[in-house]
């Protein structure tokens, strides 16, 4: 069940101090505006993170116009790490009521959350347990953007995407997915540990293949890459095969495993599937 945390406060606590009824404190943490961890069966909060939530309190003030976004996805964040999906899931209501696009709360706000986690559990400084139960949360959130992306009319033609043999990374590939449906691609998207046979086979089976997506986010399997996307050209022909992820850092290195591509930034990697003959790395 766990202590709480010294000089941590509950949100009864909360609620008195900030003059508002115990429902409005719990509000603000389901929402992401107040930080608090679960302890139990309460939510514990640390009095800098209430001093910071008091009219008044002094922010670094966004653009005019627009959400601050570093604000927003340290609150996403929280509600990721706490594992409270209608937490975050208030949290990207939020931003959208502010004027974020899917493809935005996406790149600027999921995505960025996640490197975070990412990178703190890489430091030490979380649990796996708490990368998982934010990658699982995440995974709700993605699942319930999806909708948002697809929008009627005729098809460009056919994508197929997936990780490579060994990944077990299914979340880049997720919201790749859904940032080429919303420029109108057929998106089939194959998942985590897919063998090269299936892209290849999966590649055979569509209409209008314009390119095939390799994922690699475990740099650990960089040696085994390159093999494998001779094996998936050697049976898809003359379709471009672009390869990227987290693990794939640079032009050189997306060039030494055979992608036909690179792209860094999401826009540029739609662009890079949209118009799948224009090759980066020519």
């Amino acid at each position: 069940m766990g202590e709480p945390a010294a000089g941590t406060i509950s949100l009864r606590e909360v609620a008195d101090r900030l003059g508002v009824h115990y429902m409005t404190a719990y509000r603000y943490v389901r929402n992401g505006r107040l930080p608090a961890h679960k302890v139990g069966d309460e939510w514990r909060v640390d009095p800098a993170d209430l001093a910071a939530l008091r009219p008044g309190a002094r922010r670094t003030p966004a653009r005019r116009g627009a959400p601050d976004r570093d604000e927003t996805r340290r609150r996403l964040e929280a509600r990721l790490l706490a594992g409270d999906e209608a937490g975050a899931w208030g949290v990207v209501e939020s931003a959208t009521a502010a004027g974020a696009a899917p493809a935005e709360l996406l790149t600027t706000l999921v995505a960025p959350a996640l490197h975070h986690i990412g990178a703190q559990w890489a430091a030490g400084r979380l649990a796996v347990a708490d990368e998982h139960r934010a990658t699982a949360v995440a995974h709700r959130l993605v699942a319930r953007l999806g909708p948002s992306f697809v929008r009627p009319g005729r098809r460009r033609g056919t994508v197929v995407i997936g990780s490579v043999a060994g990944d077990r990374h299914a979340l880049p590939t997720a919201m790749l997915g859904d940032l080429l449906r919303g420029e109108m691609l057929e998106v089939v998207d194959l998942g985590p540990d897919t063998p090269a046979e299936s892209f290849v086979a999966t590649a055979a089976s569509v209409d209008r293949l314009l390119a095939v997506g390799v994922c690699v986010s475990d740099s650990g399997l960089l040696d085994d890459v390159p093999e494998f996307v001779r094996t998936v050209r050697a049976g898809v022909g003359d379709v471009p095969v672009h390869v990227g992820g987290a693990a794939i850092t640079d032009e050189a290195l997306a060039a030494r495993v055979g992608s036909d591509g690179f792209a860094s930034e999401p826009a540029d990697v739609v662009a890079l599937f949209a118009s799948p003959r224009v090759s980066v790395l020519d």
